[in-house]
């Protein structure tokens, strides 16, 4: 379905990227933003103009946390906004749980969620291209209409993704392996730097810094994300938890001095394969990821 007109609310790195490709294809989009600094940078960016629609548009889309996404839809659906919407946030279940208790019209939402992103946030870190040949999921409810739908289908097809359709459980579950755990775990390793050895961080190279790099993203934002997907995350690290501890033995199996009451041979032998088998398994998984990867995930 052709989009002519597209609201944005939200003004961060995603909703400005959403907006900066709209207008690419000559979308009339309109911004708006609690944040007044946000809201006219991403104008001056030429992202769309930072004002009220005077008729509804086309679509709205709602680049807000996901605890923000259900009040701030029902708000948006009250003033008549927009004929349909969709929203970009990284949890689904939660906020669609919400939608369905509250929003005035379930029937023109379709949830979303473009799988890119950058560890920078805000507009200035906005890119048009964001999104192209990038997975989009959209998380339809049985009462979502087919226009809604198609209208998302369509903010994809300008944006240069590639639509993909989950529920919103499934989603959550994959987002927590593949996105929210991995960003708890690079802050963990980059929180260590702090009470580490003083030259640690003069000795850092490329292999620190790829697995730290996502640890920049916006705490609050971050925090949101995880509190809202805070069970099937949790899940993740508990399986994590269980593996590192049989590691962590088996190091310091192999960290005792051969002799003097340390463990025997078939006991190093048994350590040694656990932290070889791990390697091992790492590379396997490296190996299932795509070569395109996104540059982040910052949702």
């Amino acid at each position: 379905m052709t989009l002519h007109t597209l609201a944005v609310v939200g003004t961060g790195l995603i909703g400005t990227s959403v907006a900066l490709a709209a207008s690419r294809h000559r979308v009339t989009v309109y911004l708006s933003d609690r944040d007044e600094s946000a809201l006219h940078t991403a104008a001056a960016r030429g992202a769309g103009r930072p004002e009220p629609p005077p008729h509804p548009v086309d679509l709205a889309v709602l680049a807000v946390p996901p605890s923000q996404i259900a009040p701030v839809l029902a708000r948006e659906q009250a003033r008549g906004l927009a004929r349909s919407y969709t929203d970009v946030a990284s949890v689904k279940a939660r906020p669609e749980r919400e939608i369905l208790a509250t929003a005035p019209d379930p029937s023109s939402y379709v949830g979303g969620h473009p799988m890119a992103g950058r560890e920078r946030s805000g507009p200035l870190a906005a890119r048009a291209e964001l999104f192209r040949d990038r997975p989009w999921v959209l998380t339809p409810t049985r009462f979502t209409t087919k226009p809604a739908f198609e209208r998302a289908v369509g903010l994809i097809a300008l944006c240069g993704g590639i639509p993909r359709v989950m529920r919103a459980r499934a989603h959550d579950d994959a987002v927590a392996l593949t996105s929210h755990a991995p960003h708890l775990l690079a802050s963990l390793m980059a929180a260590r730097l702090r009470d580490g050895p003083v030259p640690a961080s003069r000795l850092a190279g490329q292999g620190l810094r790829d697995v730290t790099r996502i640890a920049r993203g916006d705490s609050r934002l971050w925090g949101d994300i995880v509190e809202s997907n805070a069970g099937a995350v949790a899940d993740v690290l508990t399986r994590l938890q269980e593996e590192l501890a049989g590691v962590v033995a088996a190091l310091y199996d192999l960290a005792e001095p051969d002799g003097c009451g340390g463990p025997g041979p078939e006991t190093r032998g048994k350590s040694r394969h656990t932290l070889v088998d791990l390697l091992e398994r790492g590379i396997a998984g490296v190996g299932e990821l795509s070569e395109d990867r996104a540059e982040g995930h910052d949702r």
